[in-house]
């Protein structure tokens, strides 16, 4: 059960509920982590615009892997959930790579590099090494981009710590099927 109250549908304005249709017509359904954000409208238009920002970094698969890299690391199983909903059926990954993301890892060198990087940045709370920076490099990474990761990595702690704190329930379609 959640532990933080969603507002009544009608005790949303309109402009809160305009974001809310856009974000239903974008996954087929309004996943409730938004809807409870819609309880403080400013926080839910600050995670759309980081969410929207973001989209701009890396390739859609990378930001979907270090995303569920980065939940699984902090156990967060709504965005597991959402994540592995989006990496399969907006972001064209197939079950196997989502369960390798999800345990740090890819069948693509460079996006198993990433996953890697982002778990890393998550236990050393940014302070990683200059063999995990080495590391990244390696496989092709320039400074940019691992600015990027970083990025990518941060705004998915946010909604990780949002629906950890509420324990937001699962309500994403095929949820049940996915490994949490």
């Amino acid at each position: 059960m959640a532990r933080l109250t969603a507002p009544a549908p009608a005790d949303i304005d309109a402009k809160t509920h305009g974001a809310l249709d856009a974000i239903a017509k974008q996954f087929g359904f309004a996943p409730s982590m938004f809807t409870t954000l819609a309880a403080n409208p400013t926080v839910l238009e600050i995670v759309m615009g980081l969410q929207g920002s973001i989209a701009k970094l890396l390739d859609a698969k990378t930001r979907h892997t270090i995303a569920l890299a980065v939940s699984q690391s902090n156990g967060c199983h709504y965005c597991q959930a959402l994540h592995g909903f989006i990496s399969s059926n907006l972001g064209g990954m197939s079950a196997e790579e989502i369960e390798l993301a999800r345990t740090g890892t890819s069948s693509d060198p460079k996006r198993a590099a990433v996953a890697k990087f982002a778990q890393h940045v998550i236990e050393t709370r940014g302070q990683v090494s200059d063999e995990d920076l080495a590391a990244i490099r390696e496989v092709g990474y320039i400074d940019p981009e691992i600015q990027a990761i970083v990025t990518i990595v941060v705004v998915t702690l946010l909604t990780n710590y949002l629906n950890n704190v509420n324990d937001t329930v699962v309500d994403v379609p095929g949820a049940d099927h996915q490994s949490a």
